[in-house]
């Protein structure tokens, strides 16, 4: 299996990526490889389907904007790499909840690249470390078609995730890469891509796009 990669070298708008993803998503044929798209928001806090605004704790001068992936409210915004998995869950043999799982263990095996030692919560989907949570997991299968995908925090500013219940939990802490090691985005994207390679056993045939305008989602 190949897959094909776009790289977006500038802060993408949220609403407008979720609409293309849901488009390829939906209108994809049969044959057609599955893609990653690596990407960072413009400063955002979305709430998911079924997520309670009542999560949101404060006002700020950061937009709030509905998402159609599952999970509560998180924030999305400069530092933080957005892994949106575009995969035919049908072509992989996995149902939502291995899914999820086989993300979870990229993330992790992913993060032991940078000698940092991840780990799962009970009933919380995501990666923590110490307790504090570095990647969220936010998906939509339509079927099986998934779009959306994972959230790793590589640097950046974190502070926003102080006015929301980040994912619906009271008190959770968020931690980033850069608080442990010394990298950027730039270094991390083809990491990402080395061990999407490994865990979903495409092949090192990868097509990489690099999207550099503004409205990248135009492409």
């Amino acid at each position: 299996m190949q897959l094909k990669v776009l790289d977006f070298q500038s802060f993408q708008p949220y609403s407008a990526s979720q609409d293309k993803m849901r488009n390829f998503a939906l209108h994809r044929s049969s044959d057609e490889i599955d893609e990653c798209w690596l990407l960072e928001h413009s400063p955002v806090f979305t709430l998911g389907q079924a997520a309670d605004p009542g999560h949101i704790l404060a006002s700020s001068n950061i937009p709030v904007e509905k998402s159609d992936r599952g999970g509560q409210v998180t924030y999305h915004g400069p530092g933080l790499l957005m892994i949106y998995t575009l995969f035919d869950l049908n072509r992989h043999n996995l149902g939502v909840r291995d899914y999820v799982r086989a993300l979870e263990a990229f993330i992790i095996d992913l993060l032991s690249n940078y000698q940092i030692e991840g780990h799962l919560k009970e009933g919380a989907p995501g990666v923590y470390v110490e307790g504090k949570k570095i990647a969220s997991i936010g998906l939509r299968v339509r079927k099986g078609m998934s779009y959306h995908g994972t959230c790793l925090n590589v640097l950046g500013d974190l502070s926003p995730f102080s006015y929301i219940n980040p994912c619906g939990y009271q008190g959770l802490q968020m931690t980033k890469i850069s608080d442990i090691a010394d990298v950027t985005i730039a270094e991390v994207k083809p990491v990402v891509i080395q061990y999407l390679l490994k865990h979903f056993q495409f092949t090192e045939h990868t097509q990489l796009t690099m999207c550099k305008t503004e409205e990248g989602m135009s492409l």
